[in-house]
């Protein structure tokens, strides 16, 4: 792991350590409290209402039963539990269906919100619509650069285009010469960034060394076949870049099948993934350590509603990139078993 892998957990540690003497001195209403008052938020939009009880939604694109959002799920209702904050966690992967579960929490006097933005355009009226009634609104996981625009207060994540760069740098020390990117979600911004970041990261001529391949997540055969045919036809590929845990497994069954010897790396982690790098099927993955995607904006809308406190400076809150390779992934491995990582 670089040097900012082995940083990202310690710095992480203190920046909570340091919120949790914060919270530490804040009073408030707690998970139990029953009457909801509409529009109680700020984020620069209507009246804000310090009385106003601690209710917030978690609005994201992820499917139900995603390994990955599970992660986010967990993180944010720990920290409602730990500080005592009604957590409400709700998801739809269509994005006009998203977008109405935002106007639904603003109708139901959500009083903060947490917003994933795969496809940022769909969701930027109900957004601004939140805001507009006094609901702080904190983004996560994607759409970063239209985060301020719409008048969220701060987004958490990881910056995409970074981290695929790192992933492409990587690659590129492991010798690679020519890599898949495989794109799981058609409409997805995030996941072009971190394609066109590995193609960045992995350098020379690499319009050519990077070619993008679109899989549908939802069909899991499919992708692998699509991945064995790739391999098949151009038999120069050496490394293949999934950009979904759930991907990852199948790209390594795809290699197996077409007869390559292409090293298989991936961004997010689950169990399986760790295990595979353990025993060297899966080179490493690019940890976004989503667990934090969750527990942090419930956190810092707390500070915000109880104490007028922002953070990241107008810049995101980065939660990566970390990677897990064969050095860290004993250590690892406990926590994707939990359910935190």
């Amino acid at each position: 792991m670089s040097d900012r892998g082995r940083r990202t957990p310690a710095l992480l540690a203190a920046a909570l350590a340091a919120l949790a003497m914060v919270l530490a001195a804040c009073t408030g209403p707690t998970a139990e409290s029953e009457t909801v008052s509409g529009g109680g938020g700020g984020g620069g939009g209507g009246e804000f209402d310090p009385t106003a009880p601690l209710d917030f939604a978690v609005i994201t694109h992820g499917s139900e039963g995603d390994a990955f959002w599970s992660v986010v799920k967990n993180g944010a209702e720990e920290a409602g539990h730990e500080l005592g904050v009604q957590v409400t966690y709700v998801s739809n992967g269509d994005p006009g269906a998203q977008a109405k579960l935002v106007d639904n929490a603003v109708a139901q006097g959500k009083t903060g919100l947490v917003v994933s933005m795969a496809n940022p355009d769909a969701l930027k009226s109900s957004i601004e619509a939140a805001v507009r009634a006094g609901i702080p609104v904190i983004t996560i996981n994607s759409g970063a650069t239209r985060s301020k625009e719409f008048g969220a207060i701060a987004h958490v994540g990881q910056d995409e285009a970074i981290a695929g760069q790192a992933a492409g740098e990587r690659l590129k020390e492991a010798g690679k010469k020519k890599i898949l990117c495989v794109i799981h979600e058609a409409g997805n911004s995030g996941l072009n960034e971190r394609c066109d970041g590995a193609r960045e990261g992995f350098g020379g001529d690499s319009d050519d060394a990077v070619e993008n391949l679109q899989v549908d997540i939802s069909n899991p055969t499919d992708i692998e076949a699509r991945i064995r045919g790739a391999l098949q036809t151009d038999p120069s590929i050496d490394g293949v870049l999934t950009l979904s845990s759930q991907v990852a497994d199948r790209a390594v069954t795809a290699a197996q099948g077409a007869g390559s010897d292409a090293d298989i790396a991936t961004f997010d982690l689950n169990t399986d993934v760790v295990d595979a790098i353990r025993d060297g099927r899966i080179l490493f993955a690019v940890d976004q350590q989503q667990y934090q995607q969750g527990y942090l904006p419930i956190m810092m809308l707390k500070l915000y509603r109880q104490n007028g406190n922002t953070l990241g400076g107008g810049q995101s809150v980065l939660t990566g990139p970390g990677f897990v390779d064969e050095s860290n992934a004993d250590l690892v491995r406990p926590y994707t078993e939990r359910g935190t990582r």
